[in-house]
C-alpha cells in the first residue's frame, strides 16, 4: 500500500471507543427500522422463501466486509475504504467514494428525523411533524458534539436494546414453533402452506436479494470508528471476525421466525411483520412495544448517520477533497463543523417533509438508494488491487485475510455488481438506480471542479485560537 495511512491520533482525533463501544456499533449499525419493518415488503414479494433472500444478501455482505476488513487490520486509517480505494483506484475513485459515502448518510440523516418524528407523533399527535423531527435531530447533533465517546455511549445503548429485543423475539418465537409457548400449536405448516415455500417463484426471491443488500448496510460503520478506538487493528479484528456472522443469524433467524409464525400473504405482516408475530404470540401492547423498538432502531440509525459523515467529511480534508474549513477539532477532539454540515441537508429535508413530501422529499429518498452499493463494490475493487500490493511489500500486516482470494474476491465483484445492475432493471428500484446514478455523475463532474491545495495537519481549539485564527485550520 506505501507509506502507512493517516492514523486518527495523527490528525488529532481523541481515542474514546472502547472495545465494548466497537461491538455493538458493529452489531447495530446494521439492525435499523428497515428490519423491522421494511423486511415486511421482502416477504410479501418473495413469500417465506425471503429467509433465502436474507441469506444470499448476507452472505454477499460479510464478503465485503471481510475485505474491508483485511484491509483495516492491516493499515487502520482515517476514512477507511475512503483511503483504499483513493490508493488502490486513483485519486478520483477515492474522491467519488467519499463523497457517495458522505451524501448517503447526510440523506440517512433526513430520512431517520422524519421517520423518527413520524413515530413520536403517533403518541403526540397534536405536535406538528417537523416539530419533532427537528427536535430529534437537534438532540442527536448535540449528542455528537461532545465527544467520540458520546457517540459511543448513545450507541451502545441504542444498539444494546435492538439487540435484546432481536434475542427475545428469536426466543419467544421459538418457543411458539416448538409448541411451548401457551396457545401455541408449534410447527412450521406456515412455511409450505400458504401455496409453497417459493409461491412468486425463484426469479422473486433472487430480486429479493436486491433490497435485502441495502438493509445490511452500516456493518461498515465500525471501520470509520476504529480510528477513535485505542487499538484499531484489535477492535476491528475483534468485532469482524464474529460480529457479522451474529447479524445474518439475527436477520435470516427472525424472518424465519415471521414467516414460521405468520402467514407470508397476510395484510399486517407486510405493513409491520414482528408486530403481527408478536400479536400472534397474544403479548399485550403490542404496537406500543414495536413502536418504541423502532424508534430505538430510528435514533440509533440517526445517531451513526450523524457520526459518519462527519468523520468522512473531515478525512476528505485531509488530501484536499473536501474544504480545509472542516478540518477544525473541538477541544474534545471533534470535528464539529463537519459534524454541522452533516446535518444541512437533514433540516432541509425536515422541511422538505413538511411542504413538499410528494415530491423533494421522495427525490432526496430515491437519489441515495444504490450510492452504498456502489461503494460497497469499491471496496471490493479495492481490496483485491491492495491485497497483491501488500503480499509484495508487507505480507506481515495481512494478520486477517480475505478467504480463497483472489477468486472468492472476484465472485464477490461478480454478484455485487450483478445487484446493483439488477436495481437498474427491476421496477421496484430502477427509480432509486437511476437517481443514485445521477448522484454519482455530479460528484464525478464535481471532482473535475476540484482545486488542489496544500493540506496541513488538523489544530484543536487551543493551538488554533493561539494562532489568532479562529475558524481555519493551517495550511
Amino acid at each position: 500500500m506505501g507509506s502507512a495511512p493517516e492514523t486518527a491520533a495523527e490528525s488529532g482525533l481523541k481515542p474514546g471507543l472502547k472495545q465494548r463501544h466497537m461491538n455493538l456499533i458493529a452489531l447495530g449499525g446494521v439492525i435499523g427500522a428497515g428490519l423491522f419493518v421494511g423486511s415486511g415488503v421482502v416477504i410479501q414479494s418473495a413469500g417465506p422463501a425471503a429467509v433465502v433472500s436474507f441469506l444470499i444478501a448476507g452472505l454477499i455482505t460479510v464478503l465485503i466486509m471481510r475485505m474491508l476488513a483485511e484491509m483495516t487490520v492491516a493499515r487502520p486509517a482515517l476514512g477507511s475504504f475512503y483511503v483504499y480505494a483513493r490508493e488502490a483506484m486513483g485519486n478520483r475513485a477515492g474522491f467519488t467514494v467519499g463523497w457517495m459515502y458522505w451524501y448517503f448518510f447526510v440523506i440517512v440523516v433526513a430520512v431517520e428525523a422524519v421517520a423518527g418524528g413520524r413515530i413520536l407523533q403517533l403518541w403526540l399527535p397534536n405536535v406538528p411533524l417537523w416539530v419533532l423531527s427537528l427536535g430529534l435531530l437537534l438532540l442527536l447533533t448535540a449528542t455528537n458534539l461532545v465527544s467520540a465517546r458520546s457517540y459511543g455511549e448513545f450507541e451502545y445503548w441504542f444498539s444494546s436494546i435492538k439487540v435484546i429485543a432481536i434475542v427475545v423475539f428469536l426466543v419467544v418465537g421459538a418457543l411458539y414453533l416448538f409448541g411451548v409457548w401457551p396457545g401455541a400449536h408449534g410447527g412450521v405448516g406456515n412455511l409450505v402452506s400458504h401455496g409453497g415455500f417459493a409461491p412468486m417463484g425463484i426469479g422473486a426471491v433472487l430480486a429479493a436479494v436486491v433490497p435485502c443488500v441495502g438493509f445490511y448496510t452500516g456493518a461498515e460503520i465500525v471501520t470509520i470508528a476504529a480510528a477513535e478506538s485505542a487499538e484499531p487493528r484489535r477492535a476491528i479484528a475483534k468485532a469482524m471476525r464474529s460480529i457479522v456472522f451474529r447479524v445474518v443469524l439475527f436477520y435470516v433467524g427472525s424472518v424465519f421466525v415471521v414467516v414460521a409464525v405468520k402467514a407470508w400473504n397476510a395484510p399486517d405482516t407486510a405493513v409491520s411483520p414482528y408486530a403481527a408475530v408478536l400479536d400472534v404470540l397474544g403479548i399485550p401492547a403490542v404496537a406500543t412495544i414495536m413502536n418504541a423498538i423502532v424508534l430505538t432502531a430510528v435514533l440509533s440509525c440517526l445517531n451513526s448517520a450523524l457520526y459518519t459523515s462527519s468523520r468522512m467529511l473531515f478525512a476528505l480534508t485531509r488530501n484536499g477533497d473536501a474544504p480545509k474549513m472542516f478540518t477544525k477539532l473541538s477541544r474534545s477532539g471533534v470535528p464539529r463543523r463537519a459534524i454541522i454540515a452533516g446535518t444541512v441537508i437533514g433540516y432541509v429535508s425536515v422541511i422538505a417533509a413538511y411542504t413538499s413530501p410528494n415530491l423533494i422529499f421522495q427525490f432526496l429518498v430515491n437519489s441515495y438508494g444504490a450510492v452504498a452499493l456502489f461503494v460497497y463494490l469499491a471496496i471490493a475493487l479495492a481490496q483485491v488491487r491492495l491485497r497483491k500490493r501488500l503480499q509484495n511489500t508487507d505480507p506481515g500486516a495481512l494478520s486477517l485475510k480475505m478467504w480463497l482470494f483472489p477468486w472468492l474476491s472476484y465472485a464477490t465483484i461478480a454478484l455485487m455488481a450483478a445487484v446493483i445492475l439488477a436495481m437498474a432493471f427491476l421496477p421496484t428500484t430502477r427509480s432509486q438506480f437511476w437517481l443514485s446514478a445521477v448522484t454519482l455523475a455530479l460528484i464525478l463532474i464535481a471532482y473535475q471542479f476540484r482545486k488542489r491545495r496544500p493540506v496541513g495537519p488538523a489544530v484543536t481549539a487551543e493551538q488554533d485560537s493561539s494562532r489568532g485564527e479562529a475558524g481555519v485550520a493551517s495550511p
